[in-house]
């Protein structure tokens, strides 16, 4: 076989594996029903966590689910169903929603979780492929997957089912979300680090809050050791506590002639860029480039030209904000 044909080969092969698993979707999608909207509400109804379990490719799927909802306002975690054999029972207690995943729905594995659910009248959620499996015959609310093949020829490889179950618990993450008006603000707090928290970080959580500023009388001599002292290269410059205007580095240069004998008033510039302290870090970041300025003041957008802080170009680019 050619390396030409060998191409094709595999290219037609991950466009029949992708459509296939869309179509699963479509079907997934218009056969939501009453169970999805009753799973909702077990949930929403919880005073405890969601424990999610699941067994071998479905368990995968269940980590990533759990985490999905601890990160969007739903206390969640993953149990192993073996481990719960061993002692982790014990995770999952009066209050608590477990939500299981078993493609068949007769995960030997999972007998000890479902029983420990019923034993204990602790509501329990299955998603399952079988309407007649012993998982969903116990369960409470169960959602039932649409007949779909998998997206291997030989119809044994846990694709297109797993595929399916992700999505469905991505569904009832994010409607369980939008219920409880979950804003990025929340799911910043989740997500402090990398990108996710530098794209939702807002200019008063990088602001600093010791301002240079100077009245519109001041001396530029008072003005320049200013500059110097709060090392931001700039000096903002008040009236009557409004932010009025702005010295930079260009404003000096443009009155180096006899500098000293003027006034803050008469080297600002006026009208400054400025941002509120609720914008997005990312927001200022971009307003600086296109301006080819360092620094933005921030001002209360209650007060108007009141200024409240100053962030630097260079605490923007520290925190990851790209």
């Amino acid at each position: 076989m050619t390396s030409s044909t060998t191409d094709s080969a595999f290219l037609a092969v991950g466009r029949r594996v992708i459509r296939r698993e869309a179509e699963a979707l479509t079907l997934l999608a218009d056969g939501l029903d009453a169970s999805f909207v009753q799973a909702a509400d077990l949930i929403m109804q919880a005073s405890g966590r969601i424990i999610v379990s699941g067994m071998g490719k479905s368990g995968h799927v269940a980590r990533k689910i759990a985490s999905t909802f601890a990160s969007t306002g739903t206390p969640a975690h993953f149990v192993h169903p073996a481990e719960a054999s061993h002692g982790d029972l014990g995770m999952l207690t009066k209050g608590d929603v477990a939500l299981v995943l078993s493609n068949s729905g007769e995960t030997a594995e999972l007998a000890d979780i479902v029983g420990h659910t019923r034993r204990f009248g602790i509501p329990l959620i299955a998603v399952a492929s079988k309407r007649e499996s012993t998982l969903v015959r116990q369960a409470d609310v169960a959602i039932v997957l649409p007949e779909a093949p998998e997206a291997c020829e030989s119809g044994v490889v846990p694709t297109t089912s797993t595929t399916m179950t992700l999505a469905l618990g991505d569904a009832l993450a994010i409607a369980l979300m939008e219920h409880r008006a979950f804003t990025p603000e929340h799911f910043r707090m989740f997500h402090p680090g990398g990108k996710l928290g530098a794209k939702l970080l807002r200019v008063r959580d990088l602001m600093h809050r010791d301002l240079p500023l100077v009245a519109k009388d001041c001396p530029m001599s008072e003005a320049l050791l200013m500059i110097s002292q709060k090392g931001f290269g700039v000096v903002g410059v008040i009236e009557a506590d409004k932010l009025i205007g702005i010295i930079t580095d260009g404003d000096l240069r443009r009155h180096m002639q006899g500098l000293l004998s003027f006034s803050a008033g008469d080297v600002m510039t006026r009208h400054p860029r400025s941002i509120a302290p609720g914008a997005l870090a990312g927001v200022a970041l971009a307003m600086m480039n296109d301006g080819k300025i360092t620094c933005l003041f921030v001002v209360d957008p209650e007060q108007p030209g009141e200024p409240l802080g100053i962030v630097h170009v260079h605490d923007c680019l520290r925190a990851g904000v790209i």
